[in-house]
């Protein structure tokens, strides 16, 4: 996930994850990359001399990357869908079918659907339901601008990642008319009044402290009615580590990601997956922490929401603030997933790797529309479950989670004059980290047992949450 800043009004910018044009990596030439950040103009193309790959160029529908000699590895749908075991539910029929995935994102990407069916060329997947849905009446002109070409590519990623790994589930884009925190919570609340979703996927944030108390009100109360219609919820919780952009965008300070802080949301962390890049057969995984790049998984303690009911008692959660991530995925940059866009100045059918924990909010997003589908119900809020039972009952978190206990979220970056600066992150350890919170899923056992204990908020544990929120 990205996060850059408009200048007044608080706003987000959407992330462009991080991209790596194919073409370089399959040809060896040098880039020059870096990971957004805040800024009021930021062009989120981390790529210098940007030569394309088309995707109706590629016969055999492998890319240079996807070797396991290749010098920076990228993945596809089939890598992704074995490493994390989604392939056997596909192989049953629980492929998201009558369920819908709701991505809030901003401004418009115009040629998304036809982006969408490439991807489905390159990858043999069959073109999904897409509605694109303005959540205030009308979508910005896309004008091509930095900020927009970087909204369009986020896009592009959360449709075709939360499509790979749920292919038969109806997508509504839900689009603000503007980055601008109202515009986004108001499209959010169209898209629960008018109940056109399961589940709903943010590849946004910023640092927690850059919302005024009333703006911060309306995200949590969007969150609460979401709750209560039984929408799961979920966030990316940052690319900078411990650190977040400071609301000016000049320097960087530690600090939470918001909206993966809600405890209504459940924020996506970052791994480093290795996986077979042919097969996409798991080997390992470590924290998402690659310097080389400016980037890092996200997570911290909140300063805004006490720790919610789900969290008592964790060994590695000090303090009394809510503890992010709960959940993590691969976001890699080396090791990243390809997606087309073609409203970011590439031609069409441009194919890049994407890589920041803007990759792992749709794909969660997926799984749990695969987990509506079996269930022929909304899961709802996760999290109570995820902490109470799949957390604490050993033989079922070692099966249906990969525990990471290697690698950290420490970020350290550049000040006005040059100077290194070190911002001190957390440990990935045994169980819950605030590095990658319960790891990354294996989703064939993972989702049974989400169908077997959820099923809509008891009222107990609605009551609990709602208790511990200040």
């Amino acid at each position: 996930m990205m996060q850059r800043r408009m200048v007044a009004p608080r706003m987000f910018y959407a992330t462009f994850a991080f991209a790596l044009l194919l073409a370089l990596l399959a040809t060896g030439a040098a880039t020059q990359t870096a990971g957004a950040y805040a800024s009021s103009h930021v062009n989120p193309l981390a790529v210098v001399n940007p030569h394309h790959i088309y995707a109706g160029m590629i016969q055999d529908k492998t890319f240079k990357c996807q070797s396991n000699t290749a010098a920076v590895r990228c993945y596809g749908p089939k890598q992704i869908r074995n490493a994390y075991s989604i392939q056997p539910l596909l192989d049953k029929g629980i492929t998201g079918k009558g369920r819908t995935i709701v991505i809030l994102d901003a401004y418009s990407a115009p040629h998304i659907k036809d982006d969408l069916h490439s991807f489905d060329q390159n990858f043999g997947l069959n073109d999904p339901t897409l509605n694109i849905i303005p959540g205030q009446g009308s979508l910005t002109p896309f004008d091509g601008s930095p900020l927009q070409e970087g909204w369009a590519g986020e896009i592009a990623l959360d449709v075709e990642w939360s499509h790979a790994v749920a292919p038969d589930a109806t997508i509504d884009l839900v689009l603000a008319k503007s980055s601008d925190d109202n515009d986004l919570v108001a499209s959010l609340q169209y898209a629960i009044d008018h109940n056109l979703g399961d589940v709903v996927s943010m590849s946004f944030g910023e640092a927690e402290s850059c919302l005024d108390a009333a703006t911060n009100q309306k995200w949590h109360d969007a969150f609460k009615a979401a709750t209560r219609k039984n929408i799961t919820l979920f966030a990316s919780a940052g690319d900078q580590g411990a650190a977040q952009p400071t609301c000016d965008g000049n320097s960087y300070i530690k600090s939470a990601s918001s909206p993966a802080n809600d405890p209504f949301v459940s924020g996506v962390g970052g791994t480093q997956l290795v996986a077979d890049a042919v097969t996409g057969a798991y080997q390992s995984e470590v924290a998402w922490n690659e310097p080389q790049f400016g980037a890092a998984g996200g997570g911290g303690i909140s300063n805004v929401y006490a720790k919610p009911f789900y969290q008592y008692g964790l060994p590695n959660l000090p303090g009394k603030g809510r503890g992010v991530p709960d959940v993590a995925y691969n976001a890699a940059i080396n090791g990243g997933v390809l997606a087309v866009t073609s409203d970011s100045g590439a031609p069409a059918g441009s194919v890049f790797i994407f890589g920041g924990t803007s990759a792992g909010s749709p794909q969660w997003a997926g799984i749990i529309a695969l987990a509506d589908q079996l269930g022929n119900k909304k899961v709802g809020l996760i999290n109570p479950v995820l902490y109470l039972i799949f957390g604490r009952i050993n033989p079922i978190y070692s099966a249906t989670f990969h525990d990471i206990t290697s690698g950290n979220n420490t970020f350290t970056f550049a000040d006005a004059n040059g100077n290194p600066v070190t911002i001190q992150g957390y440990d990935a350890k045994k169980g819950w980290d605030a590095v990658t919170g319960w790891g990354s899923p294996v989703v064939s056992k993972f989702v049974p047992l989400l169908v077997l204990f959820t099923g809509g908020v008891h009222s107990h544990d609605f009551d609990a949450q709602k208790a511990t929120m200040r």
